[in-house]
């Protein structure tokens, strides 16, 4: 048998994994093993191991590695500590294949030690271009780190490629994010205002705000401009979803709950919906405003608008349906006003969305399944220039 290790760190790439999990789970020659380890496991950013563990998930390790600071001196600490972690848990589970998403540092330190341990990866979004944050160069380097990709476009597929993997490992599966929304039932209106004890009215804004990690020390003056933009539209509810564990999180998360304390009447602010509670909120919000990458890949899919603020994103495909705006609060009421006027809503109801692809799930689950691993370890550079 098989044994499938899948690695999330975080309520968000949990949320895009489990229906992959699921389909590992109830594979007969496959074994599902889960390490949960950053934030799922900080009583801070919700203790979301819990999720996992609900969703009928067991846990097989945590690795603990968040410190209670969010310098960069903690993250690299954090990162060292993280790779300690994953090693004692791999010499534990001896997986036959690890698979992990995105561009996190935990997932930095969990290739890293599979790497050690000579243990194959396949890895789920790779390719893909952020230039505002330090997740562009992880991603890359765990591309490099990486055995199987699986990637959200074809432009990504032939980058993965560009960077010198070979074209038989590489495999345009389009985002698993997507799939889940034809796939997770939502809520009702009222049964998701019942969960969250918030109701959203006739006109309401979901809002995600992360740290531009490449630029030094702009998360506050970012926040409060974009703080002071919302003001402009006393109209609108707020829900907040609150950022992650990156360099000068704790900052925003601050200066989010002083706003909220200032207008509970409008505005909420919670470290994780979960994914049906997020998919559902998506269905009845007017519009995403920040800078997650969930309001460039799963939002179109919903037919609202995305306003991206600022270069956290910079350089990812992009639905018609996505605005993109400075950080100055100007630009950030001139960008509410574009994506909130009649015109922008109506188009965003029929765009067509770049991440979508049927059979993701059932592609990867086929791949991973089955794919040879004798000799996956070995690569040679594909070398674009030569062929």
């Amino acid at each position: 048998m098989r044994k499938i290790c899948v690695v999330t760190g975080s309520r968000a790439e949990y949320g895009l994994l489990s229906g992959l999990m699921r389909v590992i789970q109830e594979d007969k020659d496959l074994q599902l093993q889960v390490i949960a380890t950053n934030m799922h496991l900080s009583p801070e950013f919700g203790l979301t191991y819990r999720e996992i563990e609900k969703d009928g998930f067991r846990i097989d390790k945590k690795v603990q590695m968040l410190l209670s600071s969010d310098t960069p001196n903690a993250t690299t600490k954090s990162v060292g500590l993280a790779t300690i972690g994953f090693a004692d848990a791999y010499e534990d589970l001896q997986p036959d294949l690890i698979v992990v998403l995105g561009d996190r540092f935990e997932v930095l330190a969990a290739v890293s030690a599979a790497l050690f341990f000579k243990i194959p990866v396949a890895h789920l979004h790779g390719g893909e271009i952020t230039e505002g944050a330090y997740d562009d160069c992880i991603r890359h380097a765990i591309t490099k780190m990486s055995h199987l990709h699986f990637t959200s476009t074809e432009a990504y597929r032939q980058r993965v490629i560009q960077l010198g993997e070979q074209p038989d490992r590489v495999f345009y599966v389009g985002a698993i994010g997507v799939e889940n929304i034809k796939r997770v039932p939502l809520m009702s209106k009222s049964a998701l205002e019942e969960s969250i004890r918030f109701e959203l009215g006739e006109k309401s804004l979901l809002v995600t705000y992360h740290p531009v990690t490449l630029e030094n020390h702009t998360a506050a003056d970012q926040c409060r401009n974009l703080l002071d933009a919302l003001d402009e539209f006393p109209d609108y509810k707020i829900i907040f979803t609150l950022p992650n564990s990156d360099t000068d999180g704790r900052i925003i998360i601050r200066l989010i709950h002083e706003y909220v304390s200032l207008h509970p009447e409008r505005c909420m602010a919670i470290p994780s919906l979960g994914l049906q509670r997020y998919l559902s909120a998506l269905k009845y919000v007017s519009a995403v405003v920040g800078n997650s990458s969930s309001g460039i890949i799963e939002v179109p899919s919903f037919g609202i608008p995305t306003l991206d603020v600022g270069d956290r994103q910079k350089g990812r495909i992009v639905a018609e349906s996505v605005w993109h705006c400075e950080t100055s609060q100007q630009s950030i009421v001139e960008g509410l006003c574009k994506i909130l006027s009649s015109s922008w809503i109506a188009m965003s109801r029929n765009v067509h969305n770049p991440y979508d692809k049927e059979g993701t799930i059932a592609f990867i689950h086929k791949i991973i399944g089955s794919y040879p691993l004798k000799n996956l370890l070995q690569k040679s550079f594909y070398n674009i220039y030569q062929r």
